[in-house]
């Protein structure tokens, strides 16, 4: 099991967020030798769902006002219905996505997360999956949608499902190991179409 000793990577989430969606590939980072932060609206608590139950809270690290994508190696955009639904509405965390893109840095997004992707315009030709529910979403964002585990499409990474996470969170470690060096940031206009 390769280690990925001083990377640092930012979860963003809010209430409604996945419990294993988060605390999954937290916990495989960590156990690679990772530096995990979570980053959210406000530091407050946030609440999981497990399906639509209540879950497990955790305390953000830090405010998605205060991330900056040059402090971190890659990115991830957990699911669950309510947290996505939020947080694609806040500006200033569609901006932080596009940062970790613009970078070229890895953005691992699951279950419902793709729709973050959808809101930042990041999936117009690339190939990924996500929930059943919100493909049709991806689909008119542009996307070739595919169901498989996890997706790898340039630096973004897609899965399904709960289930999913280990093949997920492999698949992110992949793109984290292989990631070149970022000497310049790229310009909107130098995106993918």
């Amino acid at each position: 099991m390769p280690l990925i000793p001083d990377s640092r990577v930012l979860i963003v989430a809010t209430d409604g967020f996945e419990e294993w969606e988060l605390f999954g590939p937290r916990e495989i980072l960590q156990k690679r030798g990772a530096d995990v932060v979570v980053a959210s609206l406000k530091r407050d608590p946030i609440q999981a769902t497990i399906h639509d139950d209540p879950g497990r809270t955790i305390r953000p690290d830090l405010t998605v006002d205060e991330a900056n994508a040059d402090d971190f190696d890659a990115l991830i955009l957990p699911g669950g219905v309510r947290n996505p639904d939020t947080l694609r509405l806040h500006g200033n965390v569609i901006e932080l996505i596009r940062q970790f893109d613009r970078q070229g840095k890895p953005i691992a997004a699951i279950c419902h997360g793709p729709w973050l992707l959808v809101e930042a315009d990041l999936l117009r030709g690339r190939t990924a999956t996500s929930w059943p529910s919100i493909r049709t979403d991806l689909k008119n964002a542009g996307a070739n949608v595919v169901d498989e585990p996890a997706v790898t499409d340039g630096n973004i990474v897609t899965s399904r499902k709960p289930e999913d996470v280990e093949a997920f969170t492999n698949a992110l470690i992949d793109l984290i190991e292989n990631a070149p060096e970022v000497t310049e940031i790229r310009e909107p206009s130098e995106l993918p179409a």
